[in-house]
């Protein structure tokens, strides 16, 4: 597998191997795919393309990785690839399209719609099964299940908890709607309309924890604590942030950062912390204290960021997320 420096930006073909099935074949005929998905292993010094097999005008907005596969959502198909399979061939899901969005659960990954309609994948198995069928709520923003088996399900109408494995359900939070998820040592926290909420009881009650007027971008779990994007109505640009008093109280960690309306991304990888700004991929080796660049941004985009072990994902995106 070939890799290539951050100064070219090339795409090199990864070696042909065979035998294939017919539809590796199909998607490997569209050689034209660059840029959709890169991958470093290295602390970001170096980026592999591994697009080649994905629909040339692919443009990701959901992104899973479960169980050593790697999975694209692009509208309504889904695609899985294996980083560490001979062939690097995307392959496209059977998938039913009215479900429209995916995130990781325990036991596989769940697939949502915004009408409220639930699946989930089972590990081991090429089958999405109908779960929750019984939620009372559309308009769902998210799904996410802790490491104690408790399901909350985030909507424009606030949040709502099972622990029964969705036989029933409790709305927790009623203000405003609630997107992305992180938690760490029995917190939890939250992106929502009215900025960052956290609960420290298993999400039976929610508070405000960075609250500008604004919304909250992303949240994310890192080393000793959480790091958060938020938008500021006063400067009209979003904050970075860090926590490590299990999201009490939050440090910026923006100031090495030019200010921006599109920073997408903040995670942690080994020692260092990463950010997906308009300008490229940028890395920090003193907790946000001083900001390099690694990676120029492609094509005007913003690079959205996804951590696996050691390894980094970026998803080139308009306007970032």
């Amino acid at each position: 597998m070939k890799i290539y420096n951050l100064a070219f930006l090339l795409l090199f073909p990864y070696p042909f191997a065979s035998p294939i099935t017919d539809s590796q074949q199909k998607l490997h005929n569209n050689k034209l795919a660059a840029n959709i998905i890169l991958r470093s292993a290295d602390g970001g010094r170096t980026w592999q393309d591994i697009s080649e097999g994905l629909p040339e005008n692919l443009q990701p907005v959901g992104f899973v990785e479960k169980d050593k596969t790697v999975y694209v959502r692009s509208g309504n198909a889904i695609f899985h690839h294996k980083p560490n399979a001979t062939a690097p061939f995307w392959e496209k899901e059977i998938f039913p399209n009215s479900h429209s969005d995916i995130t990781a659960g325990k036991n596989g990954i769940f697939a949502y719609s915004y009408g409220g309609q639930f699946l989930q994948k089972v590990k081991g198995m090429n089958i999405w099964s109908p779960v929750y069928t019984n939620f009372p709520i559309n308009r769902v923003r998210t799904i996410f299940e802790t490491t104690g088996g408790a399901i909350f399900i985030g909507s424009d109408n606030g949040l709502f908890k099972s622990i029964d494995n969705g036989k029933t359900w409790k709305q927790v939070y009623a203000e405003g709607w609630v997107m992305k998820f992180a938690e760490s040592d029995s917190v939890l926290l939250a992106t929502s309309e009215r900025g960052i909420i956290r609960s420290a009881d298993a999400g039976e009650n929610w508070d405000r924890v960075i609250s500008e007027g604004g919304v909250g971008i992303a949240i994310e779990k890192i080393e000793g604590g959480f790091a958060a994007i938020t938008y500021n109505t006063k400067s009209e640009t979003r904050r970075v942030r860090t926590s490590y008093d299990g999201g009490k109280t939050w440090q910026a960690i923006d100031a090495g950062l030019p200010a921006s309306l599109s920073i997408a991304s903040i995670i942690q990888v080994g020692e260092y912390l990463f950010c997906g700004h308009p300008t490229g991929i940028l890395r920090s080796s003193d907790k946000g204290k001083t900001w390099k660049l690694l990676l120029p941004s492609i094509g005007n985009k913003v690079f959205n960021l996804f951590a696996s072990g050691n390894v980094i994902y970026a998803i080139p995106q308009n306007g970032g997320c």
